[in-house]
């Protein structure tokens, strides 16, 4: 066996660690350490596709393994934080944090349908798993720091379902999202990227400097990739239509 050619699987298995570490956090209502164990799966789940690239150490079962990883990290480890925080208000109903598992099975369909689909080399249609994972995880952690605004919104035991489910939807549709990686540094073909950098940089520093918890920077960083995605989808195809 060559042990270079397993650097990036010992990686991958590193990120499901993490996701699995996440998981166990969320149980104890750990929200900050869950968060901060689904981010460093992110950072793994970076390196593992840097060290393919760099020992060009590709394979099938890297590839599968990556997904079951990420299904684990950004699919399963999230909505268990939003169980866990729902089941955490005593007066709703119990079927309501069992709907958000539905985000994690549909994480589940999207990195199966990656794998099959290859137009998704450059950019990708549907939301990725770990940007969903990412937003969810810390709006729910957001959420649990700031109880006087969150109370009142969570209290109906439907938002936070409801936001799981269409989360879940855009995980599997077939919108387009960019990329944020660069194949080069040129403006024309990355502007789209440039533009979203230079409004959430500033608006990121200003949530840090008005004091609001660390995983509001995070949400909003990957709700506002969301909420520009669906905004640049609809504006094509009613560009399109004008046409």
């Amino acid at each position: 066996m060559n042990i270079v050619k397993q650097i990036p699987n010992s990686i991958t298995c590193l990120n499901l660690i993490s996701g699995v570490i996440a998981i166990i956090f969320s149980f104890n209502e750990q929200f900050d350490y869950a968060v901060l164990a689904i981010i460093v799966a992110a950072l793994f789940d970076f390196m593992d596709g840097l060290a393919a690239r760099m020992f060009k150490a590709y394979s099938d079962m890297g590839k599968e393994l990556d997904s079951l990883a990420d299904t684990v990290s950004f699919g399963v480890a999230p909505s268990l934080i939003g169980f866990n925080y729902l089941n955490g208000f005593p007066d709703i109903p119990t079927y309501s944090s069992y709907i958000i598992l539905v985000m994690a099975a549909l994480s589940a369909v999207r990195l199966a349908k990656f794998n099959l689909d290859t137009r998704q080399s450059e950019n990708f249609l549907g939301l990725p798993v770990p940007a969903n994972g990412l937003f969810f995880s810390s709006l729910i952690t957001l959420a649990y720091h700031y109880p006087q605004v969150a109370n009142s919104i969570v209290h109906s035991g439907y938002i936070i379902p409801l936001l799981a489910i269409f989360l879940g939807l855009l995980l599997v549709s077939e919108i387009p999202m960019f990329s944020m990686k660069l194949k080069s540094l040129k403006w024309r073909e990355n502007r789209i990227r440039y533009t979203f950098l230079i409004i959430i940089i500033p608006v990121s520093v200003a949530i840090y400097l008005l004091g609001i918890h660390w995983t509001g920077i995070i949400s909003f960083i990957f709700g506002s990739y969301i909420i520009a995605n669906i905004a640049i989808a609809l504006f094509r195809k009613f560009s399109d239509k004008k046409i």
